[in-house]
């Protein structure tokens, strides 16, 4: 070869390899988009927005989705996608977008994927078609936020029903960046001005358990239990807990209130809670995600009155020594109600029982946590004529309650309950004297034997004006001694409901303490705190049950469990609540009419007999049927309320039989369980916007809508303006 020809080839390799593009400039890079499992969960991410590519058949791993359109940061990410249309089954690239946080998520069903509704979550995300942005370069690995299982034993978590089970979420520990799998320790290098950069432990791991759900049992009661003793002494010493007569739906746990077989919670002492280096928390019975170190680790159901440390600490550095910030004591923000306790300071209790009275007091106001987030507390006390000791203003913490309660000195006088009640309600719940408005008002009357005069009537007003009254009678009067009570059942003529829910009878003053804990969590269950008796009477109440063939003769039974347990809160006679029930498949059969059943036991029983039927989805010509053979026999002064309950899409219209019954004045709630048609939901709803509409995942969870829609029903009574 010629050496002319040698240079010319040399001068071509030369040109092809210093690249193709003109000027000199390199090859855009190429996008790599890493793979995720179907699992892979948004919040578990820590970019705002990355891509990831989705493998195939998601759809068949059921992983949970929540919401439409915009998805709680606890969903599948692929089945979101999915849902969405952004890919099918087969698999594909998403682009995921972070954003805050909803109020609300409602599920839906689209493209074979059912995603749930979910109250409210802290952080939400979008989903859309993996075609990156211009100009945009999505990070090519993923950063992690850091966790690890952690799982719970409990001693009678194996008897339970898997339907009741929730799901273990993961310790929270601190959230790190890295391009690899979440490493078990994590170091934070943390620079100070007096000395060389040093690298100091990030701050201690808390816990979050699940804690498996009691078994299903009516009258249902959900209960929180309060986690927080500042006496000084083991709970254990002190009496056994919540009485059999409360029967709690849910059971929260921490570690250091260890379950036993009866059911009791002993705590350790506060001296000793506060050494512990790593600290648990309960956390609600629901999916639970990763939160990031800089927000407290507080959940939506953490227990009463969680320990200061709970919230979250950091360790921090001036110069070589690290502390630990004092927190501001904020109550548990689960239990935030406004509560009023009305001592008996008559001569009748004598100095000793009145001194068991305040030790009962200061007890109950340490395990329920007093705080500006949470419960506040204030004390009357009464005999001849009432008085203030200190308003739900004085105190903002339980530490400073103990002192207060402690100096107050026995009035004397008789028991004059029905003036201290009508004192509370013109006077004591008041924005001058700390209510705070969006907190449930609750009085809690203790009465040594019984009241000197009549509390029906100042009963009455203080419920209708929205006081929650609670009574803890303490050695009530015995057969001899009834002929001297001014006004028979005075307990009972009360409170809002005669379940015994508001009610604790207890035979001896040195058993009060034992109402401690039971009395605390009935104060804290928001959800039931109703108000007013009248909210629960006056209405006939029709129950449009799907006897379809798709339910299934178990489920079937769970639902007329469920019919039981929201009949079971109602006052039963035929001037106060009746209640009638519609069955339907194609056709429609009237089990019983309003007033058929005019006492409680025998309304439970007739629930009990109603025996499947099986057959197709007519639900529009149900609603139909019930309107004509119920509602048409209503009585004026009755509030008519309509609860449909189906699991599936109709094979009818819904709409107008649905308009036709809310222009006849009927309220009308709709429950859709697993394959129910969120817009026939809707469509049989009064005002879904007033969650007159719920959907549920499962059979089995049901029970947890019973206290929501009793709740509903008397909020929408209390908003409604009286005579």
């Amino acid at each position: 070869m010629s050496k002319p020809t040698l240079t010319a080839v040399f001068i071509a390799f030369l040109l092809t390899s210093s690249g193709a593009k003109p000027n000199g400039k390199n090859k855009k890079p190429k996008q790599v988009v890493p793979a995720i499992e179907c699992v892979m969960r948004a919040g578990k991410i820590s970019h705002p927005e990355f891509i990831v590519k989705c493998p195939a058949n998601c759809r068949e791993t059921k992983e949970k989705v929540y919401g439409t359109g915009v998805f709680a940061s606890i969903s599948s990410i692929c089945n979101a996608a999915i849902h969405s249309g952004v890919i099918t089954n087969s698999g594909g690239k998403v682009i995921v977008m972070k954003m805050a946080g909803q109020a609300v998520y409602k599920g839906s069903f689209a493209n074979g994927v059912r995603s749930l509704s979910l109250p409210n979550w802290r952080e939400s995300f979008s989903v859309s078609e993996g075609k990156p942005k211009k100009g945009v370069i999505y990070p090519s690995t993923l950063a992690f936020v850091s966790s690890r299982p952690s799982t719970v034993k409990t001693g009678d978590s194996k008897d339970l029903p898997f339907s009741t089970m929730s799901p273990v979420t993961e310790a929270l520990e601190p959230e790190t960046t890295t391009t690899a799998a979440p490493p078990t320790t994590t170091h934070v290098t943390t620079p100070i001005t007096t000395a060389p950069p040093t690298t100091t432990s990030a701050k201690p791991r808390v816990s979050v358990h699940k804690i498996p759900e009691a078994v299903f049992q009516y009258p249902i009661e959900m209960s929180i239990l309060p986690g927080r003793y500042e006496s000084g002494q083991s709970q254990s010493a002190q009496g056994k807990g919540p009485s059999q007569a409360f029967r709690g739906s849910s059971v929260y746990a921490n570690r250091f209130l260890p379950r036993t077989n009866t059911g009791v919670h002993r705590p350790e002492t506060a001296t000793a809670m506060r050494r512990q280096p790593q600290v648990s928390s309960t956390s609600a019975p629901e999916p639970e995600d990763h939160k990031p170190p800089s927000e407290t680790t507080h959940t939506r159901e953490s227990s009463i009155g969680s320990n200061p440390f709970e919230s979250g600490f950091s360790a921090q550095r001036q110069g070589l020594t690290p502390r630990v910030p004092e927190l501001m004591p904020q109550g548990d923000p689960n239990c935030k109600v406004d509560i009023a306790f009305l001592m008996d300071g008559s001569w009748s209790i004598g100095k000793r029982r009145f001194k068991i009275q305040k030790d009962f007091l200061v007890e109950v106001s340490q395990v329920i946590n007093v705080g500006v987030a949470g419960p506040m507390m204030g004390i009357i006390q009464y005999g001849d004529d009432p008085a203030t000791e200190f308003s739900l203003k004085s105190f903002s913490s339980s530490k400073d309650l103990k002192p207060a309660i402690n100096k107050i000195v026995q009035k004397g006088g008789p028991s004059h309950v029905g003036k201290a009640l009508s004192y509370i309600n013109k006077h004591f719940f008041s924005d001058a004297n700390g209510n705070r408005g969006g907190a449930p008002n609750v009085a809690v009357v203790l009465v040594d034997g019984w009241p000197t005069d009549k509390v029906e009537e100042a009963s009455r007003l203080a419920r209708e004006s929205g006081i929650n009254i609670f009574f803890v009678t303490i050695e009530g009067p015995d057969e001899n001694e009834k002929q001297n009570v001014v006004e028979t059942n005075f307990v009972d003529k009360a409170v809002c409901r005669t379940n015994g829910f508001f009610s604790f009878p207890i035979m001896s003053w040195f058993a009060l303490r034992k109402a401690v804990q039971p009395l605390v969590k009935r104060v804290c269950d928001t959800d039931r705190l109703v108000c007013s008796k009248t909210c629960l009477n006056a209405n006939d109440i029709a129950f449009v049950i799907d006897g379809s063939s798709s339910v299934g003769t178990g489920n079937f039974r769970t639902v007329l469990q469920f019919v039981a347990n929201v009949t079971q809160e109602f006052e039963i006679s035929d001037t106060d609540t009746r209640v009638g029930i519609v069955q339907y498949t194609y056709e429609q059969r009237l089990e019983f009419a309003f007033g058929q059943h005019n006492n409680k036991a025998d309304l439970l029983n007739a629930i009990k007999r109603i025996n499947y039927w099986s057959g197709g989805t007519s639900t529009g010509a149900a609603i139909t049927f019930a309107a004509d053979q119920l509602f048409s026999k209503s009585k004026p002064n009755k509030r008519k309320i309509m609860i449909v309950i189906t699991d599936g899409r109709s094979y009818d219209d819904v709409r107008a039989p649905a308009l036709a019954v809310h222009r006849k004045g009927v309220i009308a709630y709709s429950i859709g369980i697993a394959w129910a048609a969120q817009d026939e939901l809707e469509y049989i709803a009064t005002d879904p916007d007033k969650e007159h509409s719920f959907f549920v995942d499962e059979f089995d969870n049901l029970y947890k809508y019973v206290s929501k829609i009793i709740h509903n029903i008397c909020n929408e009574f209390n908003s409604q303006p009286r005579n």
